[in-house]
């Protein structure tokens, strides 16, 4: 997931719930670069929305430009979300389809301002309602902001609000996503010294690079440059993914900070250690105490 496409895509408008439900899925599996490739039926399991339905959004969000399609042949489709080029389509709104205000059909209350008497020519009585309509004032508002109502019967623009926006990306969350991108960055080039190749990263990487972060804060980077270099062969097996290094985050940590590699084998010798002392320590206990019997004493024969 890229927190960044991600906050560019929220605070967009002029689409339906079921558009910005689709661009949020997208962005959240895109990478910094805003490429993904979901196919349809992930899409509809994470939306909760019908195959159509997807397809559907799908198609307007490419017309409107946020959204850029390629096909991969015997490959899944592949998706660049693109929020600064974002263009909503003119049909979207309804006083540029190009449809004249006089050819609108009028409020039904008009039909109680007819005369009783016989209706007129249909000519005349058109004549008459296209007069109307060009004399009368539109009530409908002249600015794209929504309208609210101030009196009963009176439809008002909506004054633009004095405060300030809110800023979508806050001084908090630029913080930590530089330190999730100095973290990445430090195992990323650890990783290349080691296997000669770059890590993969998806939104699956992303998600734990940010909880690493919140396990082990500023030490996160360096500690995770340290994790490739240890010769575990568990470690070697997984070729030190990233997923391992999450597993045991503490304990990889009190290995950077001692200095000192703890891996299958160097465990097993503290604890054969650890045995021979407990062993010596009993032994002393029982001397002490005037027993004869001696673990490391054989009976001569």
């Amino acid at each position: 997931m890229s927190t960044v496409i991600m906050s560019a895509c929220w605070p967009l408008q002029g689409m339906s719930a079921t558009q910005k439900a689709v661009l949020i899925s997208l962005a959240d599996n895109a990478n910094d670069e805003g490429v993904c490739w979901p196919s349809v039926s992930n899409i509809c399991l994470r939306t909760c929305l019908s195959e159509r339905a997807v397809q559907g959004a799908i198609r307007w969000l490419v017309l409107s430009g946020v959204l850029s399609v390629s096909e991969r042949n015997g490959r899944s489709t592949l998706y660049t979300v693109t929020p600064e080029a974002y263009a909503p389509p003119q049909e979207m709104h309804p006083r540029t389809k190009g449809t004249p205000a006089s050819d609108a059909p009028q409020p039904p209350q008009e039909m109680h301002h007819a005369p009783a008497n016989p209706a007129p020519h249909p000519r005349s009585s058109c004549t008459q309602n296209r007069n109307r309509t060009n004399t009368e004032p539109s009530v409908e508002p002249q600015s794209s902001l929504p309208a609210l109502p101030d009196q009963p019967g009176q439809v008002v623009p909506l004054k633009p609000s004095k405060r300030k926006p809110r800023a979508v990306g806050t001084e908090v969350e630029q913080a930590r996503q530089e330190a999730c991108r100095e973290i990445w960055k430090a195992y990323a080039a650890a990783y290349e010294g080691r296997y000669r190749t770059l890590p993969i990263r998806n939104a699956k990487v992303n998600s734990q690079v940010n909880d690493l972060l919140k396990r082990l804060g500023a030490e996160s980077a360096a500690v995770a440059a340290y994790f490739v270099s240890i010769n575990d062969a568990y470690l070697i097996r997984n070729c030190h993914d990233f997923g391992s290094l999450l597993a045991k985050a503490e304990a990889y940590r009190t290995q950077w900070a001692t200095n000192m590699q703890v891996n299958g084998r160097t465990a097993r010798q503290i604890e054969d250690t650890q045995a021979n002392l407990n062993a010596a320590q009993e032994a002393a206990r029982n001397i002490r105490a005037g027993g004869t019997h001696n673990a490391f004493l054989r009976p001569n024969r």
